[in-house]
Order: C-alpha cells, then sequence, then structure tokens
C-alpha cells in the first residue's frame, strides 16, 4: 500500500528531510501522473521502511473504519455523545513499522463498538480510555440501542482490561451519564469529563428543583464538565461548573490542570484553554478568549484580512498538551467541516494570554505571535476544502528528551475520473467547475521530529480506516502533586458548611489597569471630594444561569423566553461597592455565576454611561469551591470595534492593579477610625475585617435586597454631614439579623417594599444562604405590577385604567391606550402564549387610532379609498413595515437604556408618572429587565409544547 506527497507543496528543508526518510516510487499514484514530483509514504514492506525509528516502549492507538459520509452527520467539536462505530484499542509491542499489531478491545465489542481518548499512566504501565458498546438490536430507539460512553482501564504488564466507571442509567441517551477524555494525575487520580454533574444535581435540589441533566448552551445536549475520581473510580467529585462543555485535561509541568472550555455564555461561541487546580480551584483563563487568536494563522499578528477579504473560519483550540520544551501544543480545527483533522499548534502560554497579548511582565517586550505552527507544510483548517498538507487527527509528545511527537495524519487525495490522486493546488481550488470531490481521509501514524521536521512511518495507512489517538506507553516525569484544600486548614469550616467561597474585587473602577474613577479613585474614596451619588457604580449583583432540561424533562416552548435568547436566569444577591470600588463579599459555590456592576437604582451599567463610567456585559462563567477566595483587579474594557485590539482579562499577571489601597497608616483619608486597615487594603477588605465574622473568612453576606448606608464619612474632618441611608427591598422589616452584628449594610430594616409577591422566599431576606435565588417571572411579579390598584390622590389607579383599550367608565367603550401602549394581561393578537403587555414593552408594535368605534393600525400613506388598505409606503417590500410603528419602551438587557423609566421618573407632558410606581417596583422592573427580560425564569413554570 502507499500514499502520495505533492513534494512541490512543501518547504526546501522538509522536502530534503522526507526524502531522506523514505523510498520513492516511480508510478502508483493514479490518474495519469507518473509521481515523479510526489513522495511515497508506505509501509516498511512495500516502502523499505527500516526499524530505524524504533523505540523501546509500546504504543497505543485506536483502529476505526473511514465513517460512511452519506450516512454519518459531520463531526462536531461540541456533540461529545458522538458514536462511530467499529473502532477498538490496539497496541503494538514497540513503535516499529514492523511490530504486530493487537486488538486489545475486540472480543468485547465484536469491533461494533467506539474507542477514544487514551491516555498513559506517569509510570507507564496502564492505559485508560473512553469506550462505548455497539448497537443492541433488541432496542427499538436507536438511541437506546447503545451504552454509555464509560471509562476503561487497561493494565499493559497483565494484559487485562477492567472498567472503572459505567453508567447503568436506564433511558434514552439524553438522561444517561457520559464520561469521556480520562487522564491521570500525578498523585493516582484520574480527572474526566463527564455529563453526570454530579454536585450540579445536588444543587438543583437545594433550589427546590428536580435533579436533572442540565443542558449546554446549544441546548443539543447534557453538558459535560470536569470532574475526578481515585484510581479504583470511587470517590467521584465534579470540578467545574460551566453551562457548556469542559473537556480533554492534561497535567501541566506545575501540577495543575490544563484543558478545553466552551465558552456560550451571552453570545461567545469559542473553544479557548483555561486552567485550575485539580480540586477545582483557581479556575482561570490560560489562553485564547479573543477572536484574533482563533483565526491567527504562522506569522499573522492581527486579524485584519487585507484587502477585504473574508476572514477564516475560527479554529478551536482541541486536546492540549504540555511539550517539554515549556511551551504547549494543540490540535486547532474548527467546530466541524474537517472531519475531525486540523493543524498543529505549539503556544507560548507562559509568556502570552492572546496571540499577541503578552502577560504583564512581558509588555512593551513581547509582540507575538505565541502561536506557531508545528509543521512548515502550509495546512488549511477551513470546513469542507482540501488541504495540500494533509491534517491532522492527534498528537502525543514523547517524554524521552527527543523533542519527538506521535501522530495520527493524513495527506490530501481528490477523486478524479474514480481515480484517487493526490491533492494539487489546482485540483483543489474550490472555484472548479465541477467542485473538486476529495477522497476519504487516510490517517496513519508517524514520528514527527520537531527538530528538524521529518515525519517518519510507524502505522502505515489502510484504505477505509482510521489511525488516531496514539499514545506511548512509556514513563514520564511526575509534575508535582498539587494537595486539594482542607476545610478547618486552608480555610474556615463555616465555609464549607455553607457551600460559600468568597469574591474579592479590588476596585471596579480598574479597567485592565486603568483608573476609570470620575476623578480617579482616591478622588472618589475620599468623603470630603466626593459624596455617594458622585459615585456611579454602587452596588455588585451576583447572577446566576437557570439549568434547563432535557426535552424529555421538561419541553419549554420558546415562547417562555425573551428577545434576548433562549436562557433564563437567576440573582443570587448584591453587594455594596466602596468608595474605592472595591467588593468582598460571599458568593455561592459549586454554581456558575457572573456579576453586573449597577447603579443607585439597581441598573447595570453597560450599554449607557454613568457619571463617565461604563461597564460591559460579563461573558463568562465564574466559580468558587467552597472555603475559595476569588480575586481580580477590577473589570474589563469593553471589547473594541477593532478585533485586533481586544485583549483578554480573567487572569492573574496580565495587568498592575491600580488601587493601591489603603495608606501606610491603614486609614483612609476623612473616614471613620473604626474601620481602619492595615497597608494596602482595600476598603472592603478594611470593613470586613471590622463588620464581617473571622470565621467566614471575614467577608460578609451579600443580600437579596438592595441596601445603602454611610459607614465610610466621618462628618467632621470630611466637613459634611453623612450620606443619606436608602433601601430598595421587597418586603418591610429587618435584613439578616442573624448575620455579622456590626454590619450595618447588612443588618438593616427596611422601608420600602414591594405589595405585590416578592420573587424570593421570606428566609432569604432575613437569613442569606447559598441557595437563595431571586427568581423573576413575568406573569407572577411584573404583570401583577400592571393591574396594581394604586392610590393616586383621593382615587384608586390602575396602571391598565389608561393603558388598555377599552374605556371601563366610558360604557366599555374602544379607546387608543394611553402612549399606544397597552398594559393589559388579555391575549396577545401577535404571540398568543403571552400577554397583550409584554410584546407591547419589549416589541415594536404598530400604532393605532380609532375608526369610527373600531381600532385599526395607522398607515404610513393614506388608505385606499375603496379597499381601505394601506399602500405600500415603497420603503420595502414586507407590507408590515407599512404601518406607522411605536418603538419597545423597555430593553432587554438593558434597563438603563429603557424609555420607560425616563417617563416615569418625568413629569410629562400630559401624564405625571412619578408616583405610580414605588422606588422598589422599579428595582424589580429594572433587574427582570437587566437579567433578559425572560417571561419565565424558572423551566418548571414555564408551559410545554
Amino acid at each position: 500500500m502507499e500514499f502520495c506527497v505533492n513534494v512541490r507543496s512543501l518547504t526546501h528543508v522538509t522536502r530534503f528531510t522526507l526524502l531522506s526518510a523514505v523510498a520513492l516510487i516511480a508510478a502508483g499514484c493514479g490518474g495519469g501522473d507518473s509521481c515523479q514530483d510526489q513522495i511515497s509514504l508506505g509501509s516498511s514492506a512495500s516502502c523499505g521502511a527500516s526499524d530505524s525509528v524504533t523505540v523501546d516502549f509500546p504504543i497505543f492507538y485506536v483502529k476505526r473504519p473511514v465513517p460512511d459520509p452519506l450516512t454519518t452527520d459531520p463531526s462536531n467539536v461540541l456533540e461529545l455523545r458522538e458514536f462511530s462505530a467499529g473502532a477498538d484499542l490496539y497496541m503494538r509491542s514497540s513503535a516499529s513499522p514492523s511490530a504486530l499489531e493487537t486488538n486489545i478491545t475486540g472480543t468485547m465489542t465484536n469491533q461494533l463498538g467506539d474507542v477514544r481518548d487514551l491516555d498513559v499512566s506517569y509510570d507507564g504501565k496502564k492505559v485508560v480510555f473512553a469506550m462505548r458498546f455497539p448497537i443492541d438490536p433488541d432496542e427499538d430507539d436507536e438511541e437506546n440501542q447503545r451504552s454509555t460512553w464509560d471509562i476503561w482501564e487497561y493494565d499493559i504488564p497483565s494484559a487485562t482490561l477492567r472498567p472503572l466507571l459505567v453508567d447503568p442509567t436506564p433511558g434514552n441517551d439524553d438522561e444517561r451519564r457520559h464520561d469521556r477524555f480520562p487522564h491521570y494525575l500525578p498523585d493516582g487520580r484520574i480527572v474526566f469529563t463527564s455529563s453526570r454533574q454530579r454536585i450540579s444535581q445536588a444543587v438543583l435540589l437545594d433550589e427546590g428543583k428536580p435533579q436533572y441533566l442540565a443542558q449546554d448552551e446549544n441546548d443539543n445536549e447534557s453538558a459535560s464538565l470536569l470532574h475526578v475520581m481515585d484510581a479504583n473510580g470511587n470517590n467521584m467529585r465534579q470540578l467545574s461548573f460551566n453551562q457548556s462543555h469542559d473537556m480533554d485535561s492534561a497535567v501541566l509541568p506545575n501540577g495543575q490542570i490544563v484543558f478545553s472550555r466552551w465558552d456560550g455564555a451571552s453570545g461567545a461561541d469559542a473553544v479557548s484553554l483555561y486552567r485550575m487546580n485539580p480540586d477545582g480551584s483557581g479556575l482561570e483563563l490560560l489562553y485564547g478568549r479573543q477572536p484574533c487568536s482563533h483565526v491567527a494563522t504562522n506569522g499573522n499578528t492581527s486579524c485584519v484580512a487585507a484587502g477585504g477579504a473574508q476572514l477564516p473560519t475560527p479554529i478551536q483550540f482541541l486536546s492540549p498538551r504540555p511539550l517539554q520544551n515549556g511551551r504547549l501544543m494543540a490540535l486547532v480545527r474548527p467546530m466541524t467541516g474537517t472531519e475531525d483533522g486540523g493543524d498543529l499548534v505549539t503556544i507560548d502560554v507562559n509568556n502570552y494570554v492572546e496571540n499577541t497579548q503578552p502577560t504583564l511582565a512581558n509588555a512593551g517586550v513581547l509582540t507575538g505571535p505565541a502561536q506557531t505552527r508545528v509543521s512548515p507544510i502550509q495546512i488549511n483548517t477551513e470546513p469542507d476544502e482540501g488541504s495540500l498538507g494533509g491534517r491532522y487527527r492527534s498528537a502525543y509528545p514523547l517524554a524521552d528528551s527527543s523533542n519527538r511527537l506521535l501522530v495520527s495524519w493524513s495527506q490530501c487525495r481528490v477523486i478524479e475520473n474514480t481515480t484517487t490522486v493526490p491533492c494539487t493546488s489546482q485540483r483543489i481550488d474550490p472555484t472548479n467547475v465541477p467542485a473538486p470531490v476529495f477522497a476519504p481521509p487516510l490517517y496513519g501514524i508517524y514520528i514527527y521530529n520537531l527538530n528538524n521536521n521529518t515525519q517518519l512511518p510507524i502505522v502505515a495507512p489502510q484504505e477505509g480506516f482510521i489511525y488516531s489517538d496514539v499514545v506511548a506507553g512509556a514513563a514520564r516525569t511526575l509534575p508535582p502533586v498539587i494537595l486539594d484544600r482542607v476545610a478547618g486548614v486552608d480555610f474556615a469550616n463555616e465555609l464549607a458548611s455553607q457551600s460559600a467561597g468568597i469574591l474579592d474585587i479590588k476596585s471596579v473602577y480598574d479597567f485592565d489597569g486603568s483608573d476609570r474613577a470620575p476623578g480617579g479613585i482616591n478622588g472618589v474614596r475620599n468623603p470630603a471630594t466626593a459624596t455617594a451619588a458622585q459615585r456611579p457604580a454602587r452596588f455588585l449583583r451576583i447572577e446566576k444561569p437557570v439549568s434547563l432540561p432535557d426535552d424529555d424533562i421538561r419541553d419549554i416552548r420558546n415562547t417562555s423566553f425573551s428577545p434576548a435568547g433562549r436562557f433564563m436566569r437567576e440573582i443570587i444577591g448584591y453587594a455594596p461597592i466602596e468608595p474605592d470600588g472595591s467588593v468582598r463579599v460571599k458568593v455561592p459555590a459549586n454554581v456558575a455565576f457572573q456579576f453586573s456592576i449597577v447603579d443607585a437604582n439597581a441598573r447595570r451599567i453597560t450599554n449607557a454611561t454613568a457619571q463617565g463610567f461604563s461597564s460591559p456585559l460579563h461573558r463568562n462563567w465564574i466559580q468558587v469551591q467552597p472555603g475559595e477566595t476569588l480575586t481580580c483587579n477590577g473589570c474589563h474594557s469593553p471589547q473594541a470595534a477593532n478585533a485586533a485590539t481586544q485583549r483578554s482579562h480573567g487572569r492573574k499577571e496580565l495587568f498592575a492593579a491600580v488601587n493601591g489601597g489603603a495608606p501606610a497608616t491603614g486609614l483612609f483619608p476623612n473616614t471613620d477610625p473604626a474601620l481602619q486597615g492595615d497597608t494596602g487594603d482595600t476598603m472592603a477588605q478594611a470593613r470586613s475585617r471590622v463588620m464581617c465574622r473571622l470565621s467566614q473568612g471575614f467577608a460578609c453576606n451579600p443580600s437579596v435586597n438592595v441596601i445603602f448606608n454611610d459607614v465610610w464619612t466621618d462628618p467632621i474632618p470630611a466637613g459634611r454631614a453623612k450620606d443619606a441611608s436608602f433601601d430598595l427591598c421587597y418586603s418591610v422589616g429587618p435584613t439578616d439579623v442573624a448575620a455579622d452584628a456590626a454590619d450595618t449594610n447588612i443588618k438593616h430594616v427596611c422601608t420600602s417594599r414591594i405589595e405585590t409577591v416578592a420573587p424570593v422566599v421570606p428566609f432569604c431576606e432575613a437569613n442569606w444562604s447559598s441557595n437563595c435565588r431571586i427568581v423573576i417571572n413575568y406573569i407572577q411579579n411584573i404583570q401583577v405590577l400592571w393591574d396594581k390598584p394604586r392610590p393616586s390622590g383621593a382615587a384608586d389607579n390602575v396602571c391598565t385604567s389608561c393603558h388598555s383599550p377599552v374605556d371601563v367608565a366610558n360604557a366599555n367603550a374602544n379607546r387608543v391606550p394611553a402612549g399606544n401602549l397597552d398594559l393589559t394581561n388579555s391575549q396577545s393578537d401577535v404571540q398568543p402564549d403571552h400577554f397583550t403587555s409584554y410584546r407591547k414593552l419589549l416589541f415594536t408594535h404598530n400604532a393605532q387610532e380609532l375608526n369610527g368605534t373600531m381600532l385599526r393600525d395607522i398607515c404610513v400613506l393614506p388608505r385606499d379609498p375603496i379597499t381601505d388598505a394601506c399602500p405600500d409606503n415603497g420603503n420595502d417590500n414586507n407590507a408590515g413595515n407599512d404601518f406607522v410603528t411605536v418603538s419597545a419602551p423597555m430593553n432587554a438587557l438593558n434597563a438603563r437604556g429603557s424609555r420607560f423609566f425616563n417617563v416615569m421618573s418625568t413629569a410629562g407632558a400630559t401624564v405625571d408618572h412619578r408616583t405610580f410606581v414605588t422606588e422598589a417596583e422599579k428595582r424589580l422592573i429594572s433587574e427582570w429587565l437587566d437579567i433578559g427580560a425572560q417571561y419565565y425564569n424558572d423551566p418548571f413554570l414555564a408551559p410545554e409544547n
């Protein structure tokens, strides 16, 4: 067997080394070409390759048939349950073309199962992998005909197989637990990716929901997250809490875990590299969050396409593996369209967070690129196109200081006149008519030498099969063991029992090392130079995603969501932002969360500037382990319009903190001396030491209410009185009475309230816990505000008294609702699943007029005198735009940008609305808008299809 590589597509060095390594074959590539310009790489028998590449360790790999493209969906990075029948685990006693091949799993799978994700123990004696058993023809439903992806281990000395983790859960694929990507940790445990969501399901019970497997953010399959277990499969624990997949980890030389994370929050859609400690603490971005890194090619230091050309399809960073030279290797490929193949890159993750963004220590010194392609041959990662340099499917670094890789590689081939021939630039030109027809991939296994770019065959490719997932059964240097943190030793016992961690922000005015506070941080923190009203950032709101169940658990109608997208959100609570912009607050552990910077009205400061300050929407999920303190300098700058100038944050060592903290005396200027801190303390740290308990890590609880008390101003040296206290509460009465007695921001008696149903249980208003959630549904919590009788002078008013199409006071006559805004709970004629009020508040709608006694839409042009129809206004072909429209008064995700609040806070030309809605009610409406204005934020209240 033989195959051809086009020599003309290779660099001079690579041509020389490949020619030196293999025998030239005079003919046999087909298609009428003589192969005179091609290299034939084949088995040792047919190509004369010697055992010069033999090394003294066994190799393991997966051999599978090439999937039938007519019956198999294209592979997708984000589909972890994918099953391709016929794969098995194979072994060769040495990395030699002449070594015999042994099928290890064939007797169990009958060569109808699937095997993936191989890793070798550090002593080189065990191989761990994921296996899924074949189709069971006795099952009616095809999804039920397969078992789950389970974790198995092969002991090399004894040649025995054993299951480590098998899920016996009955039911369809979405109800089962799938386990993938197992990797050994230095202490002998195994980290793996699983849809079990072990802790997340327990949190659901604590929230009063049934247990279910949360779906990923594409609502495609159960989210698979990192878990860890003992070497025997016991003591399983969930490590990561993403809303989408965390995949394919490896151990870095410092003992941390690196893995591929799919970020799918709020419009983001990329697989980047993250790292954490083996106990799940210390999660942070490692590399590749910005778009430019995802379109970078070798030598490309920007992602600005020349001459208006289209940028490449984004690549995703997969299968990270540390190299002995300190760099990190990754397989890069698009989400789909390349048959699991891609390019190999090495990345300088020690000095860069993005392709052209270095760490702080290297700022102004290094400019990139951080990414370097392994092969000098150009490898194309565009979907459904040919690649002259072929493509890689997997790679494994050898740990013998030789700077070599075991790789799975396939050349590019096309079919011409029923004959398979190698790719050339002309043959794969996408403008060809007819379009090129690509032959199936032909993956073999090779040793790639990074020193001289030679690639020598070990397992010759075989037509109709794919060789991949190759690993070496050799011992490796053991990285240091990072011990799990222990309650009572490394952190307070109370934080463990409360399942809480701590969020510590130095200053929300710190934007990537730039002071964005009006007048500077030193100015706004000084009561003598700035009042509370002059500080734009007032509260930190902590927000949590709602995990959505599979359709078999709850088939939620799309109308349950909002114009902002198919998601639901809950609010965990609020914390005061201290005058210097700092925050220190307890947060729930073991959940994904985000936070927003809000003003004194509890409206997010984004897309609308507050006193010259704006904070972008947080677009990735954060987590803490019990007892963990997550620290950050501040916020990040809004994303630049030019993608080439966008920078990442979310990793330490990127920017210098601008908040220097307390002076040497520990006392902030003109502040209460009782809150004296240590040198360098932020105001939040100083206040927490005084007002929050040592047993809880000197961090106070958040509150489900919005409360402000001026604890900082010392009236005599400041030359002014303290700022007035205020609250925006759901209920009148004390909050958190059982918490820290000294913390007046928590121990507070609320004076404001909403008279309708509060979106939180009463317990959480008095005693916050990590299970407290603010859940706002439109019907139960917002519509009731429009239906509520309100005192106005001597008479009672209801919003719908004016904002309805029927005049109750005038014999129920039809009328145009005030402001063309119908706030009734009638069924919408546009979307029957919604109240009319919801549609009018959030969607552009047609203005109406009375035609006699009947309502009708107002035409842009005069109606036809005969047919009474609206004529085409000539602006478009959509008849709906022939009407005069009214813009929506509310904006989902942007309360500050909603003109509704302008109307409610001004006298108005005809009606003064200022007293119609209370400040506490405005707070409720504001937070509902900011978290997405969903019709429902509870999947079990939302109607089913």
